[in-house]
């Protein structure tokens, strides 16, 4: 464009305006004339055409247009002017959700220490979430209120991905061994402090991988969480009869805290005739939330498709993320969300459990939704029709005719992947010499460099 420009002009004298065309990156606008009014920049930085919205906050599950300016959802509505955004993107055919909310992950890497969640057996998330249309992760008890600070420094203000975290009540952390065993160090004065510290960046406490009789991890966990006003998310450890998982989801939890792992079937989710365990259905009824947490080995399809058969759905789908779960049963995100698809659950329910449900869950109601005005955090995915293979941690199978594949991702009102190019110009359409190619209102991967 600019190129046609300039060989129309080629008998005209270059003025300094005109010479300040030629430094006009693509996709940007220009500045005007000295004493010429400033172009009406369009409301709109970024339009998402003709997919099939899925909002379970709002209800939305038809063809909608999503308009994003200034990193917020400004409008969605059947049609809106694609002249009225900077950049419009048609993605007929495809769906349109918030962005995808994986509540339990394990992130806190990068410290060298070996066989630890706080260090070797964590993964750096950027990696893994983006490309699985994931924008926000919540850390399942990685750290502990000792180093709690560090994760924070090493990790969460370093990472792309919106990076919250559940606090271990363990003061070291999800370090193994002797760590997560010493009951002397579950204080729930200092993680209390540390929570308080933190609001909204810390969304609950965490116990996990306790193998003896006591109930202290427990205890301490809902004392803290009481205190702090946090729900408390629950890895039951070894399955003792000292303390029955139908006396945790019937007694000890409150309303709101987080069983995950629901389908292991390692702790008695499964009664021995083959049914779900009546006490789930009883913590059900009280208000406690079942999470997925698939991992490297917390996902059985003989214990998972009855449960779903009997109408025990998971409240929230999680991966529960790590070096022993990423190239094994569970893949990521979508691969788990695939799960509940090829069992049965509509498209719109799986992507209610992977939004707006853990949205609520870790009480962050300005995630997983596309209300006007909410932060632009959008997943378009596609469905894509085949024959796909579907393993448990064990290994065994399930068949599949349908996996979802994400096409684009979109943080704070940025693009920040895109896998086929569908936001992208054709090559051939560009200038000699082309530069990067977005604008940096609605592209956070290749926009020009600003310049006045």
């Amino acid at each position: 464009m600019i190129w046609s420009v300039w060989s129309r002009l080629a008998l005209v004298a270059l003025t300094p305006a005109m010479l300040s065309l030629s430094a006009v990156p693509t996709g940007q606008t220009p500045a005007p004339a000295a004493g010429q009014a400033p172009a009406a920049s369009p409301p709109y930085d970024l339009l998402l055409r003709g997919a099939h919205v899925i909002d379970a906050r709002n209800k939305i599950s038809a063809v909608r247009d999503v308009a994003i300016a200034g990193g917020r959802i400004a409008a969605v509505a059947a049609k809106i002017n694609p002249a009225d955004a900077v950049k419009a993107v048609d993605l007929s055919g495809l769906y349109v959700t918030p962005g995808l909310i994986d509540i339990h992950a394990h992130t806190y890497t990068g410290t060298g220490e070996r066989r630890s969640y706080a260090g070797d057996n964590s993964v750096y998330p950027d990696g893994f979430t983006f490309r699985t249309g994931v924008t926000t992760v919540a850390d399942a008890g990685c750290a502990g209120w000792r180093n709690f600070e560090d994760f924070k420094d090493r990790i969460i203000d370093r990472s792309k991905t919106r990076i919250l975290a559940f606090l271990n009540i363990v003061g070291n952390g999800m370090r193994g061994g002797n760590y997560e065993q010493d009951l002397a160090d579950m204080e729930v004065a200092p993680a209390v402090e540390m929570a308080r510290k933190h609001p909204g960046l810390i969304v609950g406490i965490k116990t996990a991988h306790f193998a003896g009789p006591e109930w202290t991890p427990v205890e301490h966990a809902v004392e803290a969480g009481t205190l702090a006003g946090l729900p408390v998310m629950v890895d039951f450890g070894a399955n003792r009869p000292e303390r029955p998982l139908s006396e945790l989801v019937t007694k000890k939890l409150r309303p709101g805290d987080i069983y995950t792992h629901v389908y292991s079937g390692l702790r008695g989710e499964q009664d021995p005739s083959g049914h779900v365990n009546p006490a789930l259905l009883e913590g059900r009824k009280r208000g406690v939330i079942f999470d997925v947490g698939h991992g490297g080995g917390s996902f059985l399809w003989r214990i998972a498709a009855p449960a779903m058969k009997e109408g025990f759905v998971p409240d929230s789908i999680s991966t529960d993320l790590h070096i022993g779960s990423m190239n094994s049963g569970m893949k990521d995100m979508l691969n788990v969300m695939d799960k509940f698809l090829a069992m049965g659950m509509t498209i719109d329910d799986v992507i209610a459990r992977a939004t707006w449900n853990p949205a609520r869950e870790i009480k962050q109601d300005a995630l997983g939704h596309l209300s006007v005005g909410a932060i632009a955090d959008v997943t378009v995915l596609r469905v894509e029709r085949g024959h796909f293979g579907l393993t448990d941690h064990n290994g065994a199978r399930m068949d599949a005719t349908a996996r979802l594949v994400c096409e684009l991702t979109v943080k704070d009102g940025k693009v920040v992947y895109d896998l086929n190019g569908i936001s992208r110009p054709a090559w051939q359409t560009l200038p000699a010499g082309y530069g990067p190619t977005g604008d940096a209102r609605w592209d956070g991967l290749n926009p020009a460099p600003i310049r006045r």
